[in-house]
């Protein structure tokens, strides 16, 4: 098993930035990668970040240039730098580890506004 706990979500005016954590626990060994995806009321859920073990990164294109995904050397906290936010940017926000021959972990979801 994996758990993983979000935090650092919250209000922030258009423009400015947010930063979330997300840390792991548990059975890290078997963790491939780790991402954040966001889901928007009445929308689907859909990846905003991602970082594998090795420190590959993945964005989606509506946050690229604004965004940063960052890991430690330990590989048990993930980190999303969102700068640059917009009101499209507002939705929850939910941590991801991608195991090996596992389902994925989730974590809780962590709210994110943007006020124009």
């Amino acid at each position: 098993q994996v758990q993983l706990v979000e935090s650092g979500g919250g209000l922030v005016q258009a423009g400015g930035s947010l930063r979330l954590s997300c840390v792991a626990s548990g059975s890290i060994f078997s963790i491939i990668t780790m991402g954040w995806y966001r889901q928007a009321p009445g929308k689907e859920r859909d990846m905003v970040a991602s970082i594998t073990n090795i420190g590959t990164t993945k964005y989606a294109d509506s946050v690229k240039g604004r965004f940063t995904i960052s890991r430690d050397n330990g590989k048990t906290t993930v980190a999303l730098q969102m700068d640059s936010l917009k009101p499209e940017d507002t939705a929850v926000y939910y941590c991801n580890a991608a195991r090996a021959g596992r389902p994925p972990a989730w974590g809780q979801g962590t709210q994110v506004t943007v006020s124009s």
